[in-house]
């Protein structure tokens, strides 16, 4: 008799996640954003196999079939969470990255299974179709869960404004199945989303509407407090709200979320871009006692802006000049599977900063890079005579947390405010000594510019599942 067994890269525990095989793709989305003839948007997959000859090279291209998605976060359409036993799914595999186009509202399905370096694309649902269905518009975050796969969106089916919110897919067909909230409550802005899957909670976390994000930051808004600065709690059961965590009108843009892996825990890290008081960036832990209480909030790092000379001031892009600063910008964060460094990615200053969060209340910073910056411009050891624009923007962490990834592209239209000369595209990578913990910068890891065929390059998964796509539901 044939035995059926689930996915070979599910994994029921954090622990056992880490011992499997390092991946050797990363699957990164790039997107155009440039003057001239129009190109496409594409799947990029870049060698990350240390042995292999092509190692750091782009050795996939899969274009998208429209112009002007803007491809931004991506998703599995499947993980470990299928082994979960209150909804398990395991006939279902990994095998799509959902790659979503936060300007057109388009959801690509393409397959990385069947030939890891020639990506196809099998499936696409319009964007009439996903708004008619869904009731939301600019998809941003997917994640594969218990009832199916979910989907965070900036705003309306109608317009650019909000209410942001869930939309559910189903599993096996693909297909829209609905808005997910049954009671938002007070929630109205929309980012990101996670959960804390064997409790029945999830979280989710606040940036802006369409019309506050796609054209760009709108000082008088920021400066106004009008953007994000909330995190909700929703029982994932019910789907109803439960609770709003305020961290105050001064700190802006509450973004990523990463909840801890071991899902005994019930507590999880936020990065809040900016604080209107200093410009500072910082960031914060949820946590609660029990299953009965209440979650609370607490800020428990901050990074600060960093002066620049009055003689150098007319280098800041024009927004920054009255100010005299560079703020930290904390655009991501990477917590690695095993709940011990987090990695805090700075747009603007160009740090990427390894915080040991093992005791989650006090982080103790452990190491850091240096490479772009709005200022800084650093350069990396593969290429010591280029100057490089953007910054440690997206991280990644691989499954046993020896290897973190980065790539430098935040959004088209921020980008273009914060550096004005252009990004340009690259990807670095950082080893993690096994034993002590440390950050080196892999010196052989650097492909950028050309390799990327003019595009630029937002986040990047990893083969097999990484730290931030996979939630679990054993120790």
């Amino acid at each position: 008799m044939a035995s059926w067994r689930p996915d070979p890269t599910f994994y029921p525990s954090p622990s056992l996640a880490a011992e499997e095989p390092q991946e050797r793709y990363a699957y990164v989305a790039t997107y155009w954003r440039g003057e001239g003839e129009p190109q496409k948007d594409a799947l990029a997959v870049v060698s990350v196999d240390p042995a292999a000859d092509d190692y750091g090279q782009v050795v996939g291209w899969t274009e998208m079939p429209n112009h002007g998605d803007e491809l931004h976060h991506h998703g599995w359409n499947a993980c470990s969470s299928a082994l979960c036993p209150g909804n398990p799914h395991p006939h279902v595999e990994r095998r799509y990255l959902i790659l979503m186009g936060l300007r057109s509202s388009r959801i690509h399905f393409v397959d990385v299974r069947q030939d890891p370096r020639n990506p196809t694309i099998d499936k696409i649902i319009e964007p009439e179709e996903y708004k008619a269905k869904s009731g939301y518009s600019r998809p941003h975050t997917a994640h594969c869960g218990p009832e199916g796969i979910y989907i965070t969106n900036l705003g309306t089916a109608e317009g650019d404004e909000g209410p942001g919110g869930i939309a559910l897919l189903d599993h096996d067909t693909l297909e829209v199945k609905g808005t997910w909230e049954k009671d938002r409550g007070p929630q109205y802005l929309a980012y990101d989303f996670w959960w804390h899957i064997n409790h029945d909670r999830m979280i989710t976390s606040e940036w802006g509407t369409p019309r506050q994000v796609e054209e760009g930051l709108l000082p008088e808004e920021l400066l106004a407090g009008r953007y994000g600065n909330k995190l909700h709690v929703f029982d994932m059961v019910r789907r109803t709200h439960l609770q709003a965590l305020e961290l105050g009108p001064q700190y802006q843009m509450a973004l990523e979320l990463r909840p801890a892996h071991d899902p005994q825990h019930q507590y999880g890290f936020i990065g809040v871009v900016i604080s209107l008081e200093d410009l500072s960036g910082s960031i914060w832990c949820w946590h609660r006692d029990g299953d009965d209480g209440d979650f609370a909030i607490t800020k428990v790092y901050d990074i600060p802006a960093e002066p620049v000379a009055d003689e150098d001031v007319d280098k800041l892009p024009e927004m920054l000049r009255p100010f005299k600063a560079v703020p930290p910008l904390i655009t991501d964060i990477g917590l690695s599977v095993d709940d011990r460094f987090l990695y805090v990615s700075c747009f603007g200053t160009g740090q990427s900063i390894q915080l040991d969060v093992s005791d989650p209340l006090n982080p103790t910073k452990v190491g850091e890079i240096r490479l772009g910056g709005i200022m800084s411009r650093a350069s990396h050891p593969a290429a010591p005579d280029l100057p490089l624009s953007g910054a440690p923007q997206m991280v990644e962490v691989s499954r046993d947390g020896r290897r973190v990834y980065w790539t430098n592209s935040l959004y088209g239209a921020w980008d273009d405010q914060f550096y004005p000369d252009g990004v340009g595209a690259w990807m670095a990578k950082a080893d993690i000594d096994p034993e002590t913990g440390a950050m080196s910068l892999d010196e052989r890891f650097f492909p950028h510019g050309d390799d990327f065929r003019g595009n630029r390059v937002h986040q990047a998964h990893l083969e097999g599942g990484d730290a931030s796509s996979d939630s679990y539901c054993f120790s």
